[in-house]
Order: C-alpha cells, then structure tokens, then sequence
C-alpha cells in the first residue's frame, strides 16, 4: 500500500481554478478525448517516455479498462491517479499519478496536460505539489515538470 488503511483518500481537491478527481471509468470519453488529441505533446513530458500513451492510441473500450484498473488501484491503495479538470469549462484537461519508489515514505508523481492546455503545466505541478506537501503522509515526494525536478521534504500529517 502506498499509504496506511488510516489515512482518508481525498476523492477530489480543488485550486487554482483545476478540480482533481480520482480517476475512474466516469471520466472516460472525455480522459480518452484530452490524451487522445495530445499524444506527442504528452509524449514529450517527462515521466511519459516510456510507451505511454501508446502512438496508435486505445479504443474508447480500451481506455475504459484502463480507467477500472487505475480505480481499482486507488481503492487498493497501491497507486493512486487523478483527473485534472478544468473548473471554469469542466473540461478534463489532464491526469496526475502518485506511485510507490522503492523506498517507504516516498512518492513519485507525474502529470500531463492536454496540449491545448500546455500553459497548465507549470501551475499543476505548483498545484499538485503543494497539495503532496500539506495534505499527504509522504515523506520525500519526486515530481518533475517539463522543465525542473522537484523533490522536497513532506510535512507528514
């Protein structure tokens, strides 16, 4: 488990005009519409270089079953993803991720925004960043933007 059975999985967080949601097969046509229409742009992020999202894409039922098994993760506590949702619009804009490294306490988190939302970028990692050091138990939290590492020192709750 990422974190203990104690501590309350927030379902949403909101700041900076963004709405995070734990992500889950709700989301699909519009989580399928942001990735889809920016797969270099994500491509190119860091933490995205690794064959995800997939060149080709995924159908609409593919990406569904993607977003089950992130549920299903959240719910396990294994790892934990978030859609990023646009306040103003509702508009899914992107998708953070919190997983495990190899050391207990510590976390990685990545994010992507749509290309049409590439301006989001900077003000997400603030956001999420933020968000990990005030409200969450980890210790040391690895988060990289497009443009610099950030690993800090939590405040553990």
């Amino acid at each position: 488990m990422l974190v203990d059975g104690d501590f309350p999985i927030p379902d949403s967080f909101s700041a900076g005009g963004l709405r995070l949601e734990l992500l889950g097969p709700r989301h699909n046509e519009a989580d399928h519409a942001a990735w889809t229409s920016s797969i270099d742009h994500i491509r190119s992020t860091p933490g995205f270089d690794r064959g995800w999202p997939p060149a080709a894409g995924m159908t609409l039922a593919e990406n569904l079953a993607d977003l089950e098994s992130h549920a299903d993760r959240s719910a396990r506590r294994v790892d934990f993803a978030y859609s990023v949702i646009e306040a103003a619009t509702g508009d899914v804009v992107g998708c953070v991720y919190f997983k495990p490294t190899a050391v207990a306490g510590e976390v990685r988190a990545t994010s992507w925004v749509s290309a049409t939302h590439a301006h989001l970028d900077g003000p997400l990692t603030g956001i999420v960043g933020a968000w990990l050091r005030e409200s969450w138990p980890f210790e040391v939290v690895h988060y990289r933007d497009r443009h610099t590492p950030v690993t800090f020192r939590g405040n553990p709750t």
